[in-house]
């Protein structure tokens, strides 16, 4: 008999929090608003029930959630630096775990190499509460 422990409510919200991460400040900044839409209706890096083999256990909510950090650390120092062959293979690394899971990750770590400064997107989060 093998005895595991569940995530926590707090890990799986933390989960949607990577998730939302990012669609909102990561996306914008390398992929249009047309693609971003795609990528929702395609169900990239979502968790849908009947394709994933996350069980909701406590180990498998760990890995999930250190993976959706490496890859946003390793994105958003890549796209500052274009430094991206040194963490190629982090970046494979986690993105073949959250696919392990069941959780669509389809992109290369060349897509995140050229960072766009001034992004126009409505999936940006707004910077101040005032909109015009």
């Amino acid at each position: 008999m093998k005895m595991v422990y569940a995530a926590t409510q707090e890990q799986e919200e933390y989960i949607n929090y990577l998730v939302n991460y990012f669609y909102t400040n990561i996306f914008p900044y390398y992929f249009d608003d047309e693609q971003i839409n795609k990528f929702e209706n395609s169900k990239i890096l979502s968790l849908p029930r009947e394709y994933v083999t996350y069980n909701g256990t406590m180990k498998e909510a760990f890995q999930i959630i250190s993976s959706l950090q490496s890859l946003i650390t390793v994105i958003e120092y890549a796209g500052k630096s274009g430094d991206c062959e040194r963490y190629r293979d982090l970046f494979e690394r986690n993105a073949k775990l959250l696919r392990r899971y069941g959780i669509t990750f389809p992109f290369t770590i060349e897509q995140f190499m050229s960072k766009r400064h001034y992004p126009c997107s409505m999936y940006l989060p707004s910077q101040s509460d005032w909109l015009m």
